[in-house]
C-alpha cells in the first residue's frame, strides 16, 4: 500500500513538475498595453516576445520586438515570434478568429472596470502558472484602492470632469470620461463626482455647452496627448491655457485645469492605485 502511495506521489509530482516547465516554455505575445503591465507585475517579462508599439510601461517593455497596435495588429510579426500564447483585448477586428486561422493560441480578456482587472490577473496568472503571484497582485491592488476610498469618502466630492480626447488647441471634439469607463470608478474611489457619470457610454462626445452648463470643478485633460512621453511642459501649458476660452467655468477661475500626460490614467492594469492616488492628489490638494 505505501507502494503504491508513493507512486502516486510521484505520478503527481511528475505532472506538476511538467506543467511547470511547459509554463516556463511559453513564449508570450501581448496586444494591448494593460496586458503587457499585467505580464510584467507576474514576472513573465522573461517569456513576453512580442508588445505593441504603445507597451510603454514598464519601460523595459519597450525593447521588446512591436506586432503593430491593438487596432492594427501585424500578424505576420506574431506569427514570426513563434508565439505559445497571444493575449488579446476583446476586440473589433476579430483578431481570435485570425489567431486560430494561424494555428496560434489566444487567450481573450478585457479591462473595462476594476473587476474586470482583477478577472483578467486571475486567467493570466493560471495561464502562465503565475496563479499566487496573480492573487498577490488582486490582493495588493484591493488594498490600495480600499485605503484611497477610505480617505476620500470623509471628504466633500468634487465635481470634476476628465477629458480624454479633443481637438488640438480647440475646446471642440470633446471626448469625455462616461459612466462605463473605468476611470469614472477610479474618479469615485477618489472622492470625484464625475459631471457626465449620467452618460451611458464609457467615453462619449460632448460640447462646450454641455461644458458650460454643468460647470465642473475641475476638469483633467488628457486631450490632445496622445503619448505621453514626448509631452513637454509647454505643450502641458498650452492644454491648461486653452480652456480660458472657457473662462467663467470655475475650474478656470480657480485654476484648478489640470493636464494629465500620463499612460499610466488610461492603461487599466496593475497601476490603477498611482493612478487613483493621483486623482485624489488633484482633487483634494493638501491632503497627500
Amino acid at each position: 500500500m505505501k507502494q503504491v502511495a508513493a507512486f502516486l506521489f510521484f505520478c503527481a509530482a511528475a505532472a506538476a513538475q511538467q506543467r511547470v516547465v511547459s509554463n516556463a516554455q511559453q513564449r508570450i505575445v501581448s496586444t494591448v498595453p494593460s496586458v503587457t503591465e499585467i505580464l510584467y507585475a507576474l514576472g513573465l517579462d522573461d517569456r513576453v516576445v512580442g508588445v505593441t508599439r504603445f507597451c510603454r510601461y514598464p519601460p523595459e517593455a519597450q525593447q521588446k520586438p512591436q506586432i503593430g497596435d491593438y487596432i492594427n495588429p501585424n500578424l505576420e510579426a506574431i506569427a514570426s515570434l513563434r508565439p505559445d500564447l497571444v493575449i488579446i483585448q476583446t476586440n473589433p477586428v476579430r483578431l481570435a478568429q485570425r489567431l486560430a486561422a494561424l494555428r496560434l493560441r489566444s487567450l481573450e480578456v478585457n479591462q473595462e472596470n476594476i473587476d474586470a482587472i482583477y478577472r483578467s490577473i486571475r486567467v493570466i496568472g493560471k495561464a502562465t502558472g503565475t496563479e499566487s503571484r496573480g492573487e498577490q497582485q488582486i490582493a495588493a491592488l484591493q488594498k490600495g484602492l480600499e485605503a484611497i476610498h477610505a480617505r476620500s469618502a470623509r471628504l466633500q466630492p468634487t465635481r470634476v470632469m476628465f477629458v480624454v480626447g479633443r481637438a488640438p488647441n480647440r475646446l471642440d471634439g470633446l471626448i469625455v470620461v462616461g459612466k462605463a469607463s473605468y476611470l469614472n470608478e477610479l474618479i469615485a474611489l477618489a472622492g470625484g463626482e464625475n459631471i457626465f457619470t449620467d452618460a451611458v457610454a464609457a467615453y462619449p462626445q460632448i460640447s462646450l455647452e454641455e461644458v458650460l452648463a454643468r460647470n465642473p470643478e475641475v476638469i483633467l485633460d488628457f486631450g490632445d496627448m496622445a503619448n505621453p512621453a514626448a509631452v513637454t511642459d509647454a505643450h502641458k501649458r498650452g492644454v491648461v491655457s486653452v480652456w480660458q476660452r472657457a473662462a467663467s467655468l470655475e475650474a478656470v477661475k480657480n485654476h484648478r485645469v489640470h493636464a494629465v500626460a500620463a499612460d499610466l490614467f488610461v492603461v487599466p492594469g496593475p497601476r490603477a492605485i498611482q493612478a487613483a492616488q493621483a486623482i485624489f492628489d488633484l482633487l483634494h490638494p493638501g491632503l497627500h
